[in-house]
């Protein structure tokens, strides 16, 4: 009883630290609500679009450095399984953060920062395959979405299986889910190109 309260714990705690949304926090320090700007999303492409390449790389810094703080809280303080637990919650923080009206991001960098902590050389592979992706294709919704379709089987090449392969795959399906109209205006050819 006393390891479920505790994991139950870091978990919530997951989700505070994933609900801390630096598009916002970056984009008012700077004069401006994202929410009013380019296409009214709290993520990195917009505040790149609205606010250019510095703004951008604080938030995609930020925004991986909380998903990599809450699963290391839990796969510490618990156990690696309770780890892929807070990846998820963090990443529920991030597209639905109780700080900011619930009105979140899509939540890619926050994943991959717990694909990090958890699995640092394949994550790290992980995130430059997603920047590689970016500047190819000058499409970010490309990019997130090969890199959710890799994310599973990334912990299952590191030996994964059983409930952290179904955290892993909530995570993933989530941040697909948050790209469901990308996915609509991709199909179309209307996309928006991080640059033109």
């Amino acid at each position: 009883m006393t390891t479920f309260l505790a994991a139950a714990g870091v978990i919530v705690g997951a989700y505070l630290i994933g609900s801390v949304d630096f598009a916002v926090l970056v984009a008012r320090r700077m004069g401006i609500d994202i929410y009013e700007h380019g296409s009214g999303n709290p993520g990195t492409s917009n505040v790149f679009r609205t606010l250019g390449k510095k703004a951008a790389g604080l938030v995609l810094l930020g925004d991986g450095l909380k998903g990599i703080v809450a699963t290391a809280l839990g796969a510490v303080l618990i156990n690696d399984t309770v780890g892929f637990a807070c990846a998820l919650s963090a990443t529920v923080g991030h597209a639905a953060p109780i700080w900011h009206r619930l009105r979140g991001g899509r939540g890619v960098a926050t994943a991959i920062g717990g694909a990090i902590w958890l699995e640092p050389l394949l994550g790290i592979l992980l995130a430059l395959a997603w920047l590689g992706v970016v500047l190819a294709t000058k499409t970010a919704s490309i990019a997130s979405l090969g890199a959710m379709a890799l994310y599973v089987p990334l912990y299952v090449v590191a030996g994964r299986s059983g409930w952290p392969l179904v955290w892993a795959a909530l995570t993933a399906g989530l941040v697909v889910w948050r790209h469901k109209d990308n996915i609509q205006r991709i199909f179309t050819r209307r996309e928006n190109r991080v640059v033109s």
